[in-house]
């Protein structure tokens, strides 16, 4: 019997250790298989369809058990979140790679145009605290609610993910 916490605390402690809520799975299947239909369905990836794939994962992460708290819908669009911006970040750096070839180019034909890359990466530069101020303007609608925090989370998944997909070349043409 351990004396610190006595018979009753003791008890009460494993109990709780057993209630607690699951955690929720996140898997990204829903929304890479979406994006890759899409693909499909838009060879040009010129179709807006696309978008509708954002969050598709996040929401069926919700719907394990454990993603119906507070708590869960942040891990389940953390993981969403998380997804996109590995994409955001591949495609950032795939767009750098070709900005720089354009560049070179560019030199060799002694063209006066502005770098590409160089306004590859103001743009990109700029859209970083367009997205903070924009979910932060999303998080303050909730007026310090708990429901903040997801629609916070979910206004970054979101924007990343519509980033992602420019970056990517979806509705360049």
């Amino acid at each position: 019997m351990n004396r610190l916490l006595g018979p009753g605390l003791l008890a009460l402690t494993v109990a709780s250790a057993a209630e607690l809520p699951a955690e929720p799975a996140f898997s990204p299947s829903a929304t890479d298989g979406c994006v890759s239909e899409a693909v499909a369905n838009s060879p040009g990836l010129g179709g807006h369809g696309v978008l509708d794939c954002v969050g598709r994962a996040a929401a069926a992460c919700m719907m394990s058990p454990g993603g119906d708290t507070t708590t869960g819908m942040m891990d389940c669009l953390e993981g969403e979140l998380g997804y996109w911006d590995s994409r955001l970040n591949a495609a950032y750096a795939e767009r750098i790679k070709v900005a720089q070839a354009q560049d070179a180019e560019a030199q060799t034909l002694r063209s006066v145009a502005a770098s590409v890359e160089d306004s590859l990466r103001a743009m990109q530069r700029a859209w970083l605290p367009f997205r903070d101020a924009s979910c932060l303007y999303e998080q303050a609608q909730w007026m310090g609610g708990t429901g903040g925090g997801p629609a916070t989370l979910a206004c970054h998944m979101q924007e990343t993910a519509r980033q992602a997909l420019k970056l990517e070349g979806w509705w360049a043409q």
